[in-house]
């Protein structure tokens, strides 16, 4: 099966597991496999969209029913959660549109959201508004990746197997180097 094959029959399934846990590089990797023609963008990106919604609201749910008596018995954890729950108090909106956008938090961040005492419908809203527009921008910009590549390479195809590796191997990198800062921690 030719990497044209595997990535159109598939991609949008990759794309939906991908971002269900975190799914940047993913992402990217999608918004490049549009570029190249693989795939639909607007499939792209309503997969990305479904992925990361319904990631968030089960870690939401789960962290709503769970999560008080999770963090009772992880007191170094429930240190680190009294500063997200300050931090919702006063910014609340910007907090559920926006925890998409910080590396490595996207999951445990609707699990705490879940914690607090935000109504179910108003994070369900404002879930998928925020993911709607993580979607959008991650996508875009590995289409946009892609543009620019065949911009200073002309075409691009003969060197799609390296760009997806890198794609992939930054992604492994920076998510390496989080979890060795966080260990550090």
């Amino acid at each position: 099966m030719s990497i044209e094959q595997l990535i159109s029959t598939y991609g949008y399934t990759a794309i939906v597991i991908g971002t269900f846990f975190e799914g940047e590089t993913i992402l990217v990797m999608g918004g490049f496999a549009a570029h190249l023609g693989y795939l639909n963008l607007k499939m792209v990106i309503l997969s990305a969209l479904l992925g990361t919604f319904i990631g968030d609201q089960l870690f939401f749910y789960i962290g709503r029913v769970k999560g008080k008596k999770f963090l009772e018995n992880r007191p170094a954890w429930k240190l680190k959660a009294e500063k997200v729950f300050v931090l919702m108090e006063k910014h609340q909106l910007w907090l559920i549109l926006g925890f998409r956008f910080l590396y490595g938090l996207r999951s445990v961040t609707p699990f705490l959201i879940g914690t607090s005492k935000i109504a179910p419908l108003s994070f369900l809203i404002l879930n998928i508004i925020g993911a709607s527009i993580w979607a959008v921008i991650i996508g875009a910009m590995g289409y946009l990746f892609g543009q620019s590549a065949e911009i200073i390479l002309g075409e691009i195809k003969k060197y799609e197997i390296l760009f997806f590796a890198i794609i992939a191997g930054v992604g492994i990198a920076v998510w390496s180097i989080y979890l060795l800062s966080r260990d550090r921690k």
